[in-house]
């Protein structure tokens, strides 16, 4: 058949989807003029040098976790590193509903973790939306507080502070300065056997989580800054599949309290700072091992060792000044200490430090650079060996926004 007939037909057919798609519909909202789309992000280049040594896979951050147990475990020191992977691109739309406003947020870096760890490549840190006082996604954890993070140039940033993006179902019944949000999270957790590693009874014991996590924060907001209070609790159950004398089987609960607040006692300066204590709840954690260890039961026969809830506390505090509109520095410190369990190996992670102190320069809007100092140290569980960790980086950052719609 000729070539205008087919034309004409698929002519024919648009027009009568459109037509039976009506208002309202994936057809008529894709010219919505109503919604808009924020595009942001930043190209960063991050180049220093290390004085010491830590796992190669993490070659660019401070992580006590990841520094030696033992000397020299990965090497000699020194090292001069340099990378893009604090890179970031992302894209937010808002959407006027008859129920209020639409919101998503899609963002994504180019800091590699898990499997693609020490890679430079994409990285899923937000994919949620909401509307109203309901959200979905991933996103930030209610029991967190992102505003307790530092201008700093280092990416991971303090070790003892609570830093999860999670996926979840959150209700946000007060938004605003002064907000409370209630949240079913993703569980998680990870575990190990320790100096119990290589016995079969424990290599046939599994985790599950029936249930979700249950998180809320409630934060009070005022002129002079904010105070935060928030929670989590969480059941994690270990499972015995090994038909044998002994009966591993546990339930075991994990929560934390963490207490956050923003001080600014000048327009100039703002006071970061955080507490944070609990059981079990290590992966909510920016830096922190594991969270259950395997603990030794001698009094009880039939379960000679048991799981326990790793106790930690965590402490952030820094200080972001600017010196003039151009001119800034952020400096402070942050540990962890984790009460370890007596089947842990003595070179099991036992505290963390974390510092640093730069300079920052925004010469024009839109560009930064700097340079910073930064320390970090781990102690042991119980064999006395410690390491640190000291390090010059110096960073550019060049932002880019466009809106379209709206």
């Amino acid at each position: 058949m000729p070539k205008h007939f087919w034309s004409g037909r698929m002519a024919v057919l648009t027009f009568a989807a459109m037509a039976l798609a009506g208002p309202g519909t994936a057809l008529a909202q894709q010219d919505d003029p109503k919604t808009r789309l924020d595009i942001y992000g930043f190209a960063m280049l991050d180049m220093g040098y290390q004085f010491k040594q830590n796992h190669p896979d993490w070659f660019d951050v401070i992580r006590p976790t990841k520094l030696p147990a033992f000397p020299d475990e990965f090497g000699e020191d020194g090292h001069f590193y340099s990378g893009v992977r604090q890179s970031r691109f992302g894209v937010k739309s808002f959407t006027p509903t008859d129920l209020g406003e639409l919101r998503t947020t899609f963002e994504f870096e180019l800091f590699g973790t898990g499997v693609d760890a020490g890679q430079t490549t994409f990285r899923l840190r937000h994919a949620y939306g909401e509307l109203g006082a309901f959200g979905a996604g991933q996103y930030w954890s209610p029991f967190m507080d992102i505003d307790v993070f530092p201008n700093s140039l280092e990416y991971w940033g303090p070790n003892g502070m609570v830093f999860f993006r999670n996926v979840q179902f959150r209700w946000m019944p007060i938004q605003g300065d002064t907000r409370l949000t209630l949240a079913l999270e993703r569980p998680g957790a990870s575990g190990e056997a320790g100096i119990l590693a290589d016995r079969i009874e424990l290599q046939n014991v599994q985790g599950r989580f029936p249930l979700p996590d249950f998180s809320g924060e409630y934060r009070y907001g005022a002129g002079w800054g904010y105070v935060e209070a928030a929670g989590i609790i969480r059941r994690m159950d270990i499972d015995d599949l090994l038909d044998d004398a002994f009966d591993l089987d546990q339930s075991l609960v994990g929560w934390g309290v963490n207490l956050s607040s923003n001080l600014k006692p000048s327009a100039a300066d703002t006071v970061r700072l955080q507490v944070v204590f609990g059981d079990g709840v290590q992966n909510y954690m920016n830096d922190a091992p594991v969270d259950v260890g395997v603990e030794i039961n001698p009094g009880d026969p039939r379960r000679p060792v048991k799981g326990v809830a790793l106790p930690l506390v965590g402490v952030v505090a820094f200080l972001d000044h600017n010196w003039s509109s151009r001119w800034s520095t952020a400096a402070g410190y942050s540990m962890l200490d984790i009460d370890n369990s007596n089947g842990q190996s003595a070179d099991a992670f036992g505290e963390g430090h974390y510092a640093l102190v730069n300079l920052l320069h925004t010469p024009v809007r839109n560009v930064m650079m700097g340079g910073e100092f930064q320390w970090g140290k781990r102690q042991n569980f119980s064999d006395g060996f410690s390491s640190d960790d000291y390090r010059i980086q110096f960073s550019f950052k060049y932002n880019f926004s466009a809106s379209i719609g709206g």
